[in-house]
């Protein structure tokens, strides 16, 4: 894993543990990762998910499915 993935990984993870104690859960993970993250880091996020998304938070898995991934 590139450093990059890595702090991705951590920053996704970090995102998520603020998550765990709020109503909107994966939810609010998504929507996150949506509003603040670039194009080019949910363009990385998606190849950590394809490959497996070793390491990251199950919320964040959880909220795999909504997070928009830019097409390549």
């Amino acid at each position: 894993m590139s450093d990059t993935d890595a702090k991705l990984v951590r920053m996704a993870n970090q995102i998520a543990t603020f998550f765990e104690t709020q109503p909107e859960r994966a939810e609010g993970v998504a929507r996150h990762l949506n509003d603040f993250w670039d194009p080019r880091m949910r363009t990385a996020f998606g190849r950590l998910l394809a490959a497996g998304g070793t390491g990251l938070h199950p919320l964040v898995l959880e909220a795999a499915p909504d997070i928009r991934i830019p097409a390549a």
